[in-house]
């Protein structure tokens, strides 16, 4: 681990975008060809606020909050998988961009796949971490996630562990990261899940990880990127951490097996928020394979 501190501060201007009659929050810093960094759950753009600075003398980097997430507006929606991306997708219209880098990590990772694999000619290339590159069996999970995922998707307890317990915000985080986030980091990640009906997007989520072929919809769309994943030429960037917890060290193999155009890093020590055990490691080194595409 680097021993430069980690900063809890968000030194940067909020902008926002129309998006379907809604708000999308984001930070847009620096000039040159875009890089998008996208979140998951619970999450948002507070994530990458320690590793958008080495990047931004290089690039113009664009880090939303997706709808219903951070300081997006939360309109009346199912928050599926397909309402994420029609969000995602207008927001990346709408501001024309072009000849993208994605950096992508969980929820952010099925979406910023879906996309850059349906627009291969719009990206110059992706570096992910702790991210969704096939759609899972539920063998592929460790007991204690396979008993999370269960009760996440039994219709009234899963509703009332992650709505009304808020076990997302109170335990999920802090079960996904090796040190002790300060109260200020806290507070960042539970600002925007103050209320019951607030922690829907947070709900649907989980219920949306295609495991064991379900839901089919999802299932579909991580199978079709996945295989594209694997057939593309773009430039890619691995961050691996260990333990991990969407990609393991199997998942490694598998990734280092079947991507082309691969790098890997080895941030050492992580769980899956490994935006907040490693940021300058992260930082230092995706700028470097910035400077080489």
């Amino acid at each position: 681990m680097s021993n430069k501190p980690i900063s809890p501060d968000f030194p940067f201007e909020s902008k926002y975008l129309e998006v379907f009659g809604s708000k999308m929050h984001y930070i847009d810093e620096g000039k040159g060809d875009p890089i998008l960094f996208l979140h998951g759950n619970p999450t948002s753009n507070y994530l990458w606020r320690n590793i958008i600075p080495y990047l931004t003398p290089h690039a113009r980097v664009i880090a939303p909050d997706l709808i219903g997430m951070g300081k997006s507006d939360k309109p009346d929606l199912p928050y599926r998988t397909a309402d994420q991306s029609k969000y995602l997708e207008e927001f990346i219209r709408k501001l024309g961009l072009s000849n993208i880098t994605l950096v992508l990590h969980d929820w952010g990772s099925g979406l910023g796949f879906h996309y850059g694999m349906r627009h291969e000619d719009n990206l110059k290339g992706i570096a992910f971490m702790e991210s969704m590159v096939k759609p899972l069996e539920w063998s592929d999970l460790s007991f204690s996630n396979r008993v999370g995922f269960r009760l996440f998707r039994t219709p009234g307890i899963g509703w009332f562990m992650i709505s009304v317990m808020n076990v997302f915000m109170k335990q999920f985080m802090a079960q996904g990261i090796v040190r002790d986030l300060s109260a200020e980091e806290k507070a960042h990640y539970n600002a925007p899940f103050k209320s019951i009906r607030s922690r829907k997007p947070i709900r649907q989520f989980p219920r949306d990880v295609p495991i064991g072929g379900q839901p089919a919809d999802v299932h579909d769309m991580i199978s079709n990127y996945s295989k594209k994943l694997q057939e593309s030429d773009l430039p890619k960037l691995l961050f691996a951490a260990s333990p991990g917890v969407l990609i393991n060290s199997s998942d490694l193999q598998w990734i280092k097996k079947n991507f082309k155009n691969l790098e890997v890093v080895d941030i050492g020590e992580g769980i899956h928020f490994v935006q907040e055990d490693n940021p300058h490691l992260i930082g230092e080194e995706l700028e470097k394979w910035y400077l080489r595409l």
